[in-house]
């Protein structure tokens, strides 16, 4: 399991600071098989994995790790645009080094980062696959906009964690939550969330302005499974916790309804979007979960990572 007390290790990525790695599970048998490498969406701590990590650390070896301004890592002089954010995991993976091929598991903005991180080091042989979590899309702005204005105001004040209901349906352990809510809720949390949500919205562009959609499928044949949330589901309870504090003027809450109304339509298309990143890919849906599916139905992205592995087998 992911604890608070976990020993990383620290590793050098630009010879100035060092980004902490976290290793679980058995060491892979032999140097073809596949591990699994998890990247966070925008302000999230790597131990919201937890509960997938407890599972699936038990037959393979797993590892998260810390981004710059997080936890136990360095914090960087660099912004944290997804273009930085992915030049630091590809420095980590390769001065660790991770050497066997990866499974990249990414959440929400990791949809951004994990491109990124492909248009740095190309379609090799250090990919296995990829299982998308509700993932973002180059395209997602454009579709669904999830920094609303009138999303915002109306949700101003509430505790995203109690109003989404990840309080009460977190499939992780006391001791994971408790150490996931401790860890963020630093000073130093507070600040690298706060300048990641700052790159967040210029990261679309920047990846839509590399053109990657017309080089698709990019990642070739390699097994792509993708998992999309409900995100009716979160904003459902932002938007009813937000109104019993008598938030926003009531146009405000009409258009936060209609916004509501359509999201798990858009999200859905958002999604298959995903699918172009391969020939080999697969599309389910999380119907009990919001967006952070990881929290509560882990066992959807453990599936994922068995589809990976089970793929390849089968290519191999």
């Amino acid at each position: 399991m992911i604890s608070a007390d976990s020993t990383p290790t620290l590793v050098a990525v630009d010879g100035t600071r060092a980004l902490a790695l976290y290793s679980h599970g058995p060491e892979p048998s032999s140097t073809h098989d596949p591990v699994v490498v998890f990247v966070s969406g925008v302000a999230s701590s790597s131990l919201n994995w937890a509960a997938v990590v407890r599972q699936l650390s038990s037959s393979m070896r797993c590892y998260t790790y810390d981004r710059a301004g997080y936890r136990h890592s360095d914090i960087s002089p660099h912004p944290p645009t997804a273009e930085n954010i992915a030049q630091d995991l590809r420095h980590l993976v390769e001065n660790a080094p991770i050497t066997n091929p990866l499974i990249l598991v990414g959440h929400s903005w990791a949809g951004v980062l994990i491109n990124e991180f492909i248009a740095f080091t190309g379609n090799g042989n250090h990919i296995a696959g990829l299982v998308l979590v509700d993932a973002n899309h180059e395209s997602m702005p454009q579709v669904l906009n999830v920094n609303d204005p009138d999303l915002q105001v109306v949700s101003e004040g509430i505790d995203p964690y109690i109003a989404k209901g990840l309080a009460e349906e977190h499939k992780m352990t006391q001791a994971e939550w408790d150490a996931l809510m401790t860890a963020e809720s630093t000073e130093k949390y507070a600040t690298i969330a706060r300048l990641e949500d700052e790159q967040y919205a210029a990261s679309f562009e920047t990846l839509r302005s590399k053109q990657l959609d017309q080089q698709q499928p990019l990642v070739g044949g390699k097994p792509v499974y993708v998992i999309g949330g409900m995100r009716s589901r979160d904003w459902n309870g932002m938007y009813n916790a937000g109104v019993g504090r008598g938030n926003g003027s009531d146009d405000q809450r009409t258009r936060v309804r209609a916004l509501i109304s359509t999201a798990d339509e858009k999200s859905e298309s958002i999604q298959k979007r995903h699918l172009e990143l391969s020939t080999k890919g697969k599309l389910v849906f999380a119907r009990e979960s919001g967006h952070f599916v990881q929290m509560t139905q882990p066992e959807l992205i453990v599936k994922g990572v068995e589809w990976v592995i089970n793929c390849l087998a089968v290519c191999s």
